[in-house]
């Protein structure tokens, strides 16, 4: 009987010592610094420009013809890059994948590549 007494005051003092710490001392999600788990607290993003708002000769150029920039906005295994990687707007993104998909209908650029 003792000593299952003994067993709980060490689980109370176990559990009293965990209530004392700080969040940072019990390992959870924040580094040395507090900036988080990532560390990304105060990280400044570039904004992304729309590449054919920005420059309107690239806007008439954009054609299923033009296999050299629509290349630039498949991947290799031939999906289209989706606006929030590229930058585009969603008007061009909407344009710029239905040139890809005639391109693709006409043979110029492969649905997949293998």
């Amino acid at each position: 009987m003792s000593e299952t007494a003994n067993i709980d005051e060490t689980r109370t003092d176990s559990r009293e010592s965990m209530d004392g710490m700080e969040d940072d001392e019990k390992g959870g999600f924040r580094g040395k610094d507090g900036e988080g788990k990532f560390g990304r607290k105060n990280a400044k993003y570039k904004k992304k420009v729309c590449k054919f708002c920005a420059d309107k000769a690239l806007l008439a150029g954009l054609d299923y013809k033009r296999v050299d920039i629509l290349e630039r906005f498949v991947t290799n295994r031939g999906k289209i890059i989706p606006r929030r990687i590229t930058g585009t707007c969603g008007k061009h993104q909407r344009a710029l994948a239905r040139e890809i998909r005639k391109s693709r209908s006409i043979g110029l650029l492969p649905f997949k590549v293998l």
